[in-house]
């Protein structure tokens, strides 16, 4: 009887220990467990940057899909990835300006998304669920995406995986292109296990990647938007465009003196002015929060950081409601709920009041973080004027930030030449301000220590990544490629002159900021290095590419619709020429993955697919960069391509559009000088509210995302957790049963 008195009590004791265990494993990171990263296996495969891979994009009718593109619907296709071969999954074309940029320009060169589980939901590649293919759009150094993700994982920052990749399509040579890991479910894995926390994208101008956030984007419509109804504006978080606020209200009695000293350096990079150009006739930006976030919600530009969004996308406290915030709540990228978006407005209301920094901010992540994204200069993105392009991760109450789209980085969203950008202080990245209205960088100011590991961190970073190698080696990788991609936007010599470019601007901007720290002045500019001979559009501006090969730049997109009405039939790769290729191949038959459809070999995938070969395609015909340029003559040096398609809208009252050189078109306020003006400047200016408006449930998140709890979300998550307490089970349950066999 007393072995069996043990028995029990022991079998209570492994009963209750297991349990503990399992709860403990189940909850770690409540008890300060961190998420340990997970090796996917995608990894050292495609993103390898040690090489170029191959994908070739097998489908029946792709030039159907390329004249949809636009449309970013998904179609089924074959990839085939280094000789790993996948069938049926999605792709579309992606992009946020490049979409219509890319139409625009009369080139077919779009960016692509590849879902692998879009039509099947166990499909994968090593793990990894989705891919975007970038196009590698105004940038003729072919790597400021690639260099800026590169620094940011070597310094430690969460950031996506790249690796540059050679698209083929149905065999024939598409392009070089850079593969980047979808920050997604295989992205929030890799870095915070599988029990991840909520993610989001905050956008107010529908820029964005994806569908939803950039699909429909047209240039004409973002500088039209106003606010049509100030009490809805009260109720909830408003991103349309009110021109009131621009400019400090145009119109008689406009008050030049509101335009910030700096305003060219916020702005998009427009070309060489004319000489004797005066931007002062410009008006004046103005605005501001006055200190009450809650009337600037439907401000879209404010001083002390000029910028182009909302204060939710600011990232700013507005109130406690769920609708004042529906920028990004729409733009969630994880199913949430409703005590989601309640945990992540109280972090933001602490994060503006600067209380508990340490429990709403992942310090460390977000300040290597900064330390990256201020040293590329990036006019396009959260401390830039645009405030977007960028990702916001929550776990738990603690918020980090997640890198994303730097082709305007290193100083090309603005242009003009160096002198200004690469000697910007590390304390004030933010466009036209010290940025106190974007909280999430502002609280490593608002506290000495957080400033001081801020300039240490500055410091390691670059003591320890070593720039220079990367720009080396992603060079001599690249090279021969970018000589023979046939839809490059950049010649072969725009090519060399942008990596050199960014060799001296790096240099430079590593200089500079040493100096900055070393004399402790890290606010204002003391202009340490003179880099006023770098042209920074030579590595690649708003504008796009211009003169490239094949169907890259400007200059029209011809109809292939033109081909088929003469009879003939689009060029490709017959099922011969395809097995030729195949018993060329080092090996015949394509390996392919457990998880796609077995025996798949390059005869079966393209054996009915074509693509007009690029040299074929016709180039004549209309279709420049579009939307509403006037007629006149440019100035000498000017270069219209820098200025946004459809630079669209209506002038205030009292302008004479007669006075205007080139068709300007608009009304002025009065007292402007409309010399001043370049010829030709083209378009109207602001027009039309935005008629579309919306109601939000306050009871429900935007965009219908209500879903299950956070902790079942996820299948992996509910997997994993529900396997530990059934073998936690079991094993108690075989335990209970050898007591009692003992017992008796």
């Amino acid at each position: 009887m007393s072995a069996s008195k043990h028995f029990d009590r022991i079998a209570c004791i492994v009963t209750a220990l297991m349990l503990v265990i399992t709860f403990w494993f189940m909850n770690g990171t409540v008890f300060g467990i961190e998420t340990a990263e997970r090796v996917m296996g995608y990894e050292t495969r495609l993103f390898d940057n040690t090489r170029v891979h191959t994908i070739d994009i097998v489908m029946n009718d792709w030039d159907s899909f390329i004249d949809s593109a636009t449309s970013e619907q998904y179609s089924p296709a074959s990839i085939v990835v280094d000789g790993e071969a996948y069938k049926n999954v999605g792709i579309r074309g992606k992009g946020n300006t490049s979409l219509s940029s890319v139409s625009s320009m009369g080139s077919e060169r779009y960016s692509f998304k590849i879902e692998f589980d879009q039509y099947d939901n166990s499909m994968s590649y090593h793990g990894l669920d989705k891919l975007s293919l970038n196009n590698l759009i105004q940038d003729s150094t072919m790597m400021k995406d690639y260099l800026t993700y590169t620094m940011m994982n070597e310094f430690g920052a969460a950031a996506p995986l790249c690796s540059f990749v050679y698209i083929t399509v149905n065999g024939e040579d598409w392009g070089l292109y850079l593969a980047v890991e979808g920050v997604e479910d295989s992205f929030l894995t890799r870095n915070y296990g599988s029990d991840y926390g909520e993610l989001y994208k905050p956008d107010s101008m529908s820029f964005g990647s994806g569908r939803g956030n950039g699909k429909d984007f047209n240039m004409d419509d973002f500088m039209t938007r106003e606010e049509s109804d100030t009490e809805s504006a009260d109720r909830e978080s408003s991103s349309r465009f009110d021109p009131s606020t621009m400019f400090g209200g145009m119109g008689e009695g406009f008050d030049f003196s509101q335009i910030p000293e700096d305003f060219s350096s916020m702005m998009p990079n427009m070309g060489d002015m004319p000489e004797g150009f005066d931007f002062s006739q410009i008006p004046g930006m103005s605005g501001g929060n006055d200190g009450d976030t809650k009337t600037d919600r439907g401000n879209m530009f404010s001083f002390g950081g000029f910028g182009m969004g909302s204060s939710d996308v600011k990232l700013q406290y507005i109130d406690d409601n769920l609708s004042s915030y529906s920028n990004i709540w729409n733009n969630a990228k994880t199913d949430i709920t409703t005590n989601d978006q309640a945990r992540l407005i109280e972090s933001l209301k602490k994060l503006s009041n600067g209380q508990q920094i340490a429990s709403v901010v992942d310090i460390e992540q977000v300040i290597r973080y900064f330390v990256v994204h201020n040293y590329v200069c990036n006019g396009d993105s959260y401390t830039g004027s645009m405030i977007h392009n960028y990702y916001l991760y929550e776990e738990n109450g603690q918020l980090s930030m997640i890198p994303w789209d730097y082709n305007l980085a290193y100083g090309t969203f603005q242009g003009g030449n160096g002198a200004s950008t690469v000697n910007t202080p590390i304390d004030a990245p933010v466009s036209g301000g010290e940025g106190s209205d974007r909280p999430m960088w502002y609280w490593i100011l608002s506290d000495e220590s957080y400033t001081d590991l801020y300039h240490k961190y500055f410091a390691e970073f670059l003591a320890s990544v070593d720039i220079q190698a990367i720009i080396e080696n992603a060079y001599s990788l690249i090279k021969p490629y970018v000589e023979k991609d046939p839809t490059a936007f950049y010649t072969a010599e725009q090519f060399e002159k942008g990596v050199e470019t960014m060799r001296q601007f790096c240099a430079l901007r590593s200089e500079s900021i040493s100096l900055q720290l070393q004399n402790g002045e890290t606010t204002t500019n003391q202009n340490y290095v003179d880099a006023s001979a770098l042209t920074l559009s030579d590595m690649g501006s708003m504008g796009g590419g211009m003169g490239g090969g094949g169907m890259g730049g400007f200059g029209g997109r011809g109809d292939s619709s033109n081909d088929k009405a003469a009879g003939k039939d689009s060029p490709g790769r017959s099922e011969s020429q395809t097995a030729t290729d195949t018993e060329k191949a080092p090996a015949n038959e394509l390996k392919v993955p457990d998880s796609s459809t077995a025996g798949i070999s390059v005869l079966s995938l393209s054996s009915t697919a074509s693509v007009t070969p690029m040299a074929n395609r016709p180039t004549a015909g209309g279709g420049g960069f579009g939307g509403g340029m006037g007629g006149g003559q440019m100035p000498e040096g000017f270069d219209p391509s820098q200025i946004p398609g459809g630079f669209g809208g209506q002038m205030p009252e009292g302008m004479d559009p007669s006075q205007i050189p080139g068709g300007f078109g608009g009304q002025m306020p009065e007292g402007m000088d409309p010399s001043q003006i370049p010829g030709g400047f083209g378009g109207s200016f602001f027009g039309q509210p935005d008629s579309s408006g919306s109601s939000s449930d306050t009871n429900k998140p935007s965009g219908s995302q209500i879903s299950m709890p956070s902790s079942l979300r996820n299948s992996s998550v509910s997997a994993e957790s529900w396997i530990l307490v059934i073998v936690s089970v079991l094993v108690l349950g075989a335990g209970l049963i050898v007591a009692k066999a003992y017992k008796y």
